[in-house]
């Protein structure tokens, strides 16, 4: 690899089916920010890496649930492994639990992202810590699809704190809120359970976002930004 591929790599060529159904999705509709809580739909997600490291881990795969109208959607989800090159270490697969097999046999990247794209459409994503998932997912979408992904997100590592001052301080992770809801996970740190667990937050959290307007896409993203600017995440 020569130096100037190194820092500016060359944008992928997609196959023409895959460039159209790639331009498809750049063509949806946004939906309306202030659309209700019962009437829109959210789509959850948690990713799987090879690692916690920003600049050279790797997305494994990728778990999303969807909310629809107030109720988790579980028929309306999807759980995806990106083919890997290389499979990440013993210690690793430990954690996530997609083994060598699993990794080296997965979907193409390109076929995988296409098709998270695709199920997401242009609803707005959910996550708890929401930098991790969106540098994960972004950087694959630019690396395979030359993408530049830019999408509205919502943050309940800032969001629960917002709406639960009082308990803020001693609720710092996705499990302390779990407690505090009685939410199980059938498989932490699968993609797909822990974007379940995170939809199952969402809808914990519902009446205090009542309370405090329409439970909109807009409202939440209030909250987030009110509280990245005067207190901290969970």
């Amino acid at each position: 690899m020569s130096w100037w591929t190194q820092f500016f790599p060359s944008k992928p060529t997609l196959e023409p089916e895959q460039l159209r159904r790639l331009e498809a999705w750049q063509a949806l509709p946004l939906p309306k920010p202030d659309t209700s809580f019962d009437q829109g739909r959210y789509v959850v997600v948690d990713v799987e890496t090879s690692g916690l490291n920003l600049a050279k881990d790797h997305l494994i795969a990728i778990g999303a649930i969807a909310v629809r109208e107030g109720r988790i959607e579980v028929s309306d989800s999807l759980e995806i492994v990106l083919r890997q090159r290389q499979i990440s270490d013993r210690d690793n697969i430990l954690i996530h639990g997609i083994g060598g097999t699993a990794q080296s046999e997965g979907t193409p990247p390109v076929e995988a992202l296409l098709q998270f794209l695709e199920y997401l459409g242009k609803d707005p994503l959910v996550a708890f810590h929401v930098a991790f998932d969106e540098t994960m997912i972004s950087r694959a979408l630019k690396k395979h699809l030359g993408l530049k992904f830019e999408h509205h997100w919502a943050d309940l590592a800032y969001i629960c704190p917002a709406l639960y001052p009082e308990l803020a301080r001693r609720h710092r992770a996705l499990d302390d809120w779990m407690g505090r809801f009685h939410i199980t996970n059938y498989a932490r740190h699968s993609a797909l359970a822990d974007a379940l667990s995170t939809a199952e937050l969402l809808l914990a959290i519902r009446g205090r976002l009542e309370e405090k307007g329409s439970g909109s896409f807009r409202l939440m993203h209030d909250l987030e930004r009110s509280q990245r600017r005067g207190g901290w995440a969970t």
